[in-house]
C-alpha cells in the first residue's frame, strides 16, 4: 500500500491591514478570496507534493463581516482525493484580539487538481480516512462532487438551448 503523503491540513493566520479594507473598515470580499485560494493551494500542494490549479471554489458565503485589526485564521484539510483532484475544505475564523472572541466567517471547498510542470494533471494519493469527522468530511464531499457535476449538467442545458428562457413555449420549473 502507497504511503500516505505528510500534511493533510494546513493552518494560516493573517493581519487584517488597512490595505485590505474598503471605507467602513470591512475587509473586501476579494481580499479574503485570495487568501483562500493560497490556503487551499498551500494545503493541496503540500499533500501531493506537486504545483496544483484551483478547478472550482464553492459555497462562499460571508457569514459575518471581517474586519481591519483582525487575526483571521483559515483552516484547511483535504477532504476528498480523485485520481488527480482534490477537495479542500476551508473553515475561517476571525479574531478580535482586544476582546479575546473568535467567530466564523466562512466555510467553503475548493477542487484543486495536481498538475506536472506542463501543466497535465497527475495522480495524487487516496487520503486515508480513518476518524469520524474525515469519515463526515468524505462522505459530504462525495455529496458536493455529485451536486457540482449536476450543475454543470444543467448550465451546459442552459447554454445548448437559450430559446428555452424566453419565448416559444412555457417552461415547467419542475
Amino acid at each position: 500500500m502507497p504511503k500516505e503523503p505528510p500534511f493533510k491540513t494546513t493552518t494560516m493566520t493573517v493581519l487584517m491591514t488597512p490595505d485590505m479594507a474598503n471605507f467602513s473598515g470591512h475587509v473586501h470580499g476579494g481580499a479574503i478570496l485570495r487568501l483562500l485560494d493560497q490556503v487551499a493551494y498551500a494545503c493541496a500542494a503540500r499533500y501531493s507534493g506537486c504545483y496544483v490549479v484551483t478547478v472550482s471554489v464553492d459555497q462562499v458565503t460571508f457569514r459575518k463581516p471581517v474586519f481591519v485589526g483582525e487575526l483571521v485564521t483559515f483552516r484547511s484539510s483535504v477532504n476528498y482525493t480523485g485520481t488527480t483532484s482534490m477537495e479542500i475544505g476551508v473553515r475561517v475564523e476571525a479574531e478580535d484580539v482586544r476582546e479575546r472572541t473568535s467567530r466564523h466567517v466562512i466555510t467553503c471547498y475548493f477542487t484543486m487538481v495536481a498538475v506536472d510542470e506542463a501543466g497535465k494533471p497527475v495522480p495524487v494519493e487516496p487520503v486515508r480516512i480513518v476518524t469520524p469527522v474525515e469519515k463526515r468530511r468524505w462522505a459530504a464531499a462525495q455529496l458536493r462532487r455529485e451536486f457540482r457535476r449536476e450543475v454543470e449538467r444543467r448550465n451546459l442545458e442552459i447554454r445548448h438551448h437559450p430559446e428555452d428562457l424566453i419565448g416559444g413555449e412555457s417552461v415547467d420549473p419542475d
